[in-house]
């Protein structure tokens, strides 16, 4: 897949966040930055397969935010 995906640490739960911002609701966690990217790669893949089911607009990936 190729939608942009941010990660961030909480220090609160001691963990890692991924979350794809093109698909609404698509995250996952993990106790590590490498498992947190598995999950929300699987979450993804199921988000893009429920959509498709159900009919619904599925938004094309814009790839990675470049910032000057």
């Amino acid at each position: 897949m190729k939608y942009e995906i941010i990660t961030n640490r909480s220090k609160t739960d001691d963990a890692f966040i991924a979350e794809v911002p093109e698909l609404p609701g698509c995250c996952a966690d993990g106790p590590t930055r490498a498992k947190a990217l598995l999950a929300v790669g699987r979450i993804a893949r199921e988000w893009v397969e429920t959509a498709r089911e159900l009919r619904r607009a599925i938004p094309a990936p814009k790839g990675r935010l470049v910032f000057a």
